[in-house]
């Protein structure tokens, strides 16, 4: 699904990547771990073109898209849900929906949306301005899946939210992992990380220092919560 090889990315003469080389596999949820300011939302914004000092190969199904830009990677079938979120404030919860164009016949029919996301449904004539955390992080997941991406690329979703919505966006990631999606997750929540993923990768320093499956992770979570600092 994704290749990720050799990627080095830098802000003018500083070098925020460092050769970081990973993998997710269609249908695999993959986290990757580390303190604010460890390079995680760089590397989301390497992956979909937005960041334009890198080095390395990207490749996606098979498909080298390591100099393609941001809009012809979104149509490979990669993407992206943003740690803001992203949500057009003056649109309404299905107009944001409807907005996005297909990029494949995986894509999410409004149905299936509305069936996954009932709150969606109950909210499809509200601006985006009205919207909860919780509502507006479903929205954002739930655009996404509407052009059919293949790669789902998720910031912090868990953070700031309420723990019952918390466990809600888990269950989802599952429906999303189900269904064939690739999910390449950024979290400093261990705990739900850990409830979530098939395997975890642990950035520190703009380097991938240690690549771990769930049990493994598990074991050693309270060692990762020191090391993040929480």
């Amino acid at each position: 699904m994704l290749e990720v090889e050799k990627l080095s990315s830098w802000y003018g003469e500083a070098q925020a990547l460092h050769g970081v080389t990973l993998q997710v596999r269609e249908g695999e949820v993959v986290t990757l771990v580390g303190r604010n300011g460890a390079g995680k939302t760089t590397l989301l914004r390497s992956l979909m073109g937005l960041h334009k000092q890198t080095e390395g190969r990207i490749e996606l199904r098979g498909r080298d898209v390591s100099r393609l830009p941001a809009h012809r990677r979104a149509r490979a079938g990669m993407g992206w849900v943003q740690d803001d979120r992203g949500i057009y404030a003056t649109l309404t919860v299905e107009e944001n929906l409807v907005l996005p164009p297909r990029v494949s016949d995986r894509a999410w029919s409004l149905d299936a949306v509305y069936d996954v996301f009932p709150v969606l449904a109950d909210r499809r004539r509200a601006p985006g301005t009205t919207l909860s955390g919780g509502e507006q992080q479903m929205l954002a997941i739930a655009r996404v899946l509407r052009t059919g991406a293949s790669l789902l690329l998720l910031d912090e979703p868990s953070e700031g939210l309420a723990p019952v919505v918390v466990a809600r966006i888990g269950q989802i990631i599952g429906q999303v992992k189900e269904s064939g999606v690739g999910v390449l997750l950024i979290e400093q929540n261990v705990r739900f990380a850990a409830t979530v993923a098939d395997r975890h990768y642990l950035l520190a320093q703009g380097r991938i220092v240690d690549a771990l499956d769930n049990d493994q992770f598990v074991a050693r979570q309270q060692d990762l919560l020191e090391h993040l600092g929480i």
